[in-house]
């Protein structure tokens, strides 16, 4: 990737004012100069995606769906197996992303993915039911992020697979078994990134542990291009929503 490449993304992540009145414009004031360069940044920022979508099964004939999945370039990540699923769905409200998402469509020729201009706390497949649903690094960009895990929930078969990575921090005191940052991971990081709305939050994992069945957690870090200090902390997860659901059945993590 081209130094000019990398200087226009990190002029909108750092310098250019998001505006818009809703989240739908906001999205679009962030993305649209930089989508073109999006993906190769991310490449070296948005780590553990690779990770997760290797620890996901690929149903054959079955229905999966992307929450926040810009510019389908997770896709590659399940390689010849894309062509075992019947449908995907790749649904984003960031439309500058979704032209992305059309090119690489199109170059890879891949017949069974369709793009969603819609939201992720309200999209449902029209088959009825999915049998995985992901949010790669979308769920700290989603301001209703509890609703947009409920759909999931409500989307997914019973004994269905969600899969997310993101950056998060850890409460204060976290759930047994559960990493614990300093105060000052937990302080910097929700600042530095609040200023491009995205919103790391110390209750989003905790959120997940309750509501779906842990299959896979991986609690890591990461640097940051061209930030000289500290690392970012991230999550990998797994999980399964359970065979006998109820509305609100699961664990509740410790608070």
């Amino acid at each position: 990737m081209g130094l000019l490449s990398d200087l226009r993304v990190i002029y909108h992540m750092v310098f250019k004012p998001i505006r818009g009145r809703d989240h739908h414009e906001r999205l679009e004031s962030f993305y649209r100069g930089q989508a073109r360069d999006y993906d190769a940044f991310r490449q070296r920022l948005l780590k553990g995606r690779d990770e997760l979508w290797s620890k996901l099964p690929r149903p054959e004939g079955g229905i999966w769906v992307d929450m926040g999945g810009g510019t389908a370039a997770n896709l590659e990540y399940l390689g010849p197996d894309i062509g075992r699923l019947k449908k995907i769905y790749v649904v984003d409200l960031a439309a500058s992303l979704l032209e992305v998402a059309a090119e690489r469509v199109r170059r890879h020729g891949w017949q069974n993915v369709e793009l969603v201009h819609g939201d992720a706390t309200r999209f449902s497949p029209p088959e009825g039911l999915a049998d995985v649903v992901t949010f790669s690094y979308s769920l700290t960009m989603i301001p209703d992020w509890f609703a947009a895990i409920e759909n999931a929930r409500r989307i997914l078969r019973p004994g269905g697979t969600v899969g997310v990575v993101d950056f998060y921090v850890s409460r204060k005191y976290p759930p047994s078994g559960l990493v614990r940052h300093r105060w000052r991971t937990r302080w910097f990081w929700p600042c530095w990134f609040a200023t491009d709305n995205v919103f790391l939050s110390p209750d989003h994992l905790p959120y997940l542990l309750w509501r779906f069945t842990p299959e896979y957690l991986a609690e890591r870090r990461t640097r940051i291009p061209w930030v000289p200090f500290g690392r970012v902390p991230y999550y990998v997860f797994v999980g399964r929503k359970p065979q006998t659901d109820s509305p609100l059945s699961g664990t509740p993590a410790s608070v």
